[in-house]
Order: C-alpha cells, then structure tokens, then sequence
C-alpha cells in the first residue's frame, strides 16, 4: 500500500467536512439498514467522529500494522456494539463508496487497490483480536453505580463495582454506558489502582452541550447498573517494579489515570519498601478545579519520595505557582525521568513541545493518544483522562514538528527546578532550558 497516497487522498476528501459523514452513513444505512440500531437515536454527535476516526486510521494502516496493539484493543473494546466480522465488510463498502464519490476521477484502480489492502489489515487485526477475547472474556461487564459524589459545579466521583472480575492495568481507561443514554459510549480512566474488592474510582467532568456527562453528573446514582467496556490504552501505564523517576503532568480531570499509577507506585513501596521517586504537577484553570488537593498535599507530607505541585493559569490572585502547567514542567529536573502527561488535547500538546525544548528525549515522554475519535463529544478538551473527551475524546495532538510555531507562554510565576529531589539523589544536573 502506498502510505503517501492513502493520506493524500483522504486530506482531500476531509476537505469536504460534514459532506463525507453525510453520504458515508446514508450509503451504509441504505445499503445494510441492519447495522442502524447499533449507533444512537441521535447521530449529531457520532455522526462526524465515527467517519474521521476510521479514514485516519485506515489511512495510516501503514504505521499501525506494526504496532498493532491500538488496534487489537480497538477490536476487542467493540464487542460490546455486537459488531462481528460481517459488519466490517459493510463499513468497508461503504468507506470506498464515500471515497469515490468525493475523489472523482481521482479514485482509480490503483487508488482503490491501496485503500481496499489498508482496510483489509486494519479489519482483520481487529476481527482477530475480537474473535480471540471472546474465549476469556465477555463483551461487557455489568457494573453496579455504589457511590455518586458531586465533587465541585461540573465535577462527579463515581465508584462503581463490576459484578463479576475486571481486570484492569493503572492508566489504562474503560468505556462507560449509563442506562440514561443508551448505546452513547464514552472513555474514562479509572483513578485507582485495581483492589481486591474490585471497585473503581471514575472522575467525570460535565461537558458543556455534551450527551453523556451531564446525565452521569446530575442523574445517575446509587444503585443504577452501568456497562463497562474492555480496558484499553498502555501507554500510561508502567511496569511494575520500574526504578525509573515519574515526572507526572496532569491537566484537569487528566488527573485520573496519574492517580492510578500513583497509587500502584504507592502500593510497591508499602510492599517492598522500594519505589521510584514521583513529582506530580496538577495544572487548572482556577484554583477550585484543584479537586483532589487534600489527598495530594496528605500524601506529599506522609510520603518522602512524592511531591505534589499546585499550578493555577488564569487566577492572578493565586498565591501559589500559575501558569502553563507544561511550562512548569519542563522547569523541573527532566534527566533520569519519564515524565506522563495527561489532560486536554492542548494542554498535552503544549506540554510535549515544553518538555522537548527542555531536552527531553520522546522515548522519556508518555502520553495516551488514540487514533480514534468516537469516544468524546468535543476535541478541544481532554486526551484520554476521566472525561468524556479530554483523554476520552482522543484527538491526537499535533506533532512535535508542527508546534514550533506555536505562541510560547511567557510562564508567570514558574518555580526553579525541584531542588528537593535531586538533594535526595545527590546528583549534579543541568537546569533545564526554559
């Protein structure tokens, strides 16, 4: 398959915007009317994500081919839509249809040929995974709503308790379905680490104009069963026993999945007496959105090897530090660390170009980003965390290579590096660039 061409071509027919959602979905509604009662009543939402997600990863199949583990979770998250192998040669059809209407004469043998092979390993990578999950697991868990606790205006703490065993790995995320809104499926990251009650801790942050978030935050309660999807998302989570420092940089309810790592790092040192050393930066936009503040500050005083930072960006009042949460970060001692970063797609983008004109190498630096975009309501907000889209919309950020012209922030009131931890390693290293 010719990687250029495939990429070329769906920029060009993107360019069509709502157009190409419209002929996809009457395309396939007309062609196979069977699959309509997967998707909700409503499609305002669904309607444009489900279509750009699936050319974008088609369109790069090239990539993911060799990295197949985005795909295999995606295959076996969608068994919970009852989708089977049947269903993918409908999209596929419909998919080629919609790109030959938009592409004209453009759409030739040879164009249709590389589109049709890039399909085919997408759909068989996923198929194969949902075909081999189905031996172990089922297409969803029930789980029962055990507590509902309105945090702040637009922020809810669900703990909810799956009825039979959910495995899940810390920084990894789940999808939900309240009975509120049937078949509307969104991400979220549990908080916590798994316990052996099984319970989870999900944080959701009310969307403005969105479906979903603000039927979890003002009617959901106690009691009501919700459906959990297969876990999906590694690149937030660590292996266990790993020595290496955690620089970890959390935007908003972005928090979520840090606290689940940071709880399984908690975990090891109560077991073994041993750990890595964790800094976490909690940046919002007003000093209130600090929403698990007295934790985090108990845990830093009774914890030697945490720190706990505090960044404030749009309260001048503010006494403590404000700014740009990526811009404190890459103030702080980057050598020897791995640093997780979390929160809305600006804010993770913004984040990543910081911390590499700080110096840090990308292999150091991790960050949930999904190809696929059906999961959140808006793509301004989060990238895969505890809400509907920050890290739940999964918009992925821009390439480094496409920030550099991006407006720096002047940083106001950005603290030195942290000098605590490296006293406690006793080592010598290089401030960072700011």
């Amino acid at each position: 398959m010719d990687a250029y061409a495939l990429q070329s071509s769906w920029d060009r027919v993107s360019a069509y915007g709502d157009q190409v959602a419209l002929y996809f979905y009457s395309h396939i509604f007309v062609s196979h009317p069977e699959v309509r009662a997967m998707f909700p009543l409503s499609m305002s939402n669904q309607r444009d994500k489900f279509v750009s997600a699936l050319g974008r990863i088609v369109s790069h199949a090239d990539q993911l081919e060799n990295d197949a583990n985005f795909l295999q979770h995606l295959g076996r998250d969608h068994r919970k839509y009852a989708v089977v192998a049947e269903h993918y040669n409908a999209v596929g059809a419909s998919l080629c249809a919609t790109l030959k209407h938009f592409l004209g004469p453009e759409w030739d043998e040879d164009l249709a040929a590389h589109w049709t092979a890039a399909y085919q390993v997408v759909a068989r990578i996923m198929v194969e995974a949902a075909e081999t999950s189905e031996e172990s697991s089922p297409d969803w868990w029930d789980a029962e709503v055990i507590s509902v606790e309105r945090r702040t205006m637009d922020l809810t703490l669900l703990k909810v308790q799956p009825r039979h065993v959910f495995r899940f790995r810390p920084g990894q995320s789940v999808s939900m379905e309240i009975p509120q809104r049937p078949k509307q499926w969104r991400y979220f990251s549990p908080a916590n680490a798994p316990r052996a009650d099984g319970s989870i801790d999900l944080h959701v942050q009310q969307i403005d104009g969105g479906q979903v978030s603000p039927a979890v935050v003002r009617t959901l309660k106690a009691g009501d069963t919700v459906k959990l999807g297969a876990p999906i998302g590694e690149r937030l989570t660590r292996r266990e026993g790993d020595q290496r420092e955690l620089l970890m940089v959390a935007g908003g309810t972005g928090l979520a999945p840090l606290l689940a790592v940071l709880e399984q790092v908690d975990n090891e040192w109560t077991r073994t007496g041993n750990g890595p050393l964790v800094h976490l930066l909690h940046g919002v936009r007003l000093p209130w959105h600090l929403y698990d503040r007295p934790r985090l500050k108990a845990l830093a005083q009774d914890r030697s090897w945490f720190d706990y930072t505090e960044v404030v960006s749009d309260d001048p009042s503010y006494p403590g530090t404000r700014g740009k949460v990526g811009t404190v970060a890459a103030r702080q001692i980057l050598y020897g660390r791995t640093a997780m970063v979390c929160g809305g797609p600006q804010m993770v983008a913004h984040t990543l170009e910081q911390l590499a004109a700080a110096g840090m190498q990308p292999e150091h630096i991790k960050y949930e980003h999904f190809y696929y975009a059906a999961a959140g309501e808006h793509t301004a907000a989060s990238a895969l965390s505890g809400q509907e889209t920050p890290r739940d919309a999964q918009q992925p950020p821009p390439r480094l290579a496409a920030l550099s012209d991006a407006p720096l922030d002047p940083g106001g009131d950005v603290p030195t590096q942290d000098a605590g931890s490296r006293r406690r390693h006793g080592l010598r290293i290089p401030r960072s660039a700011g």
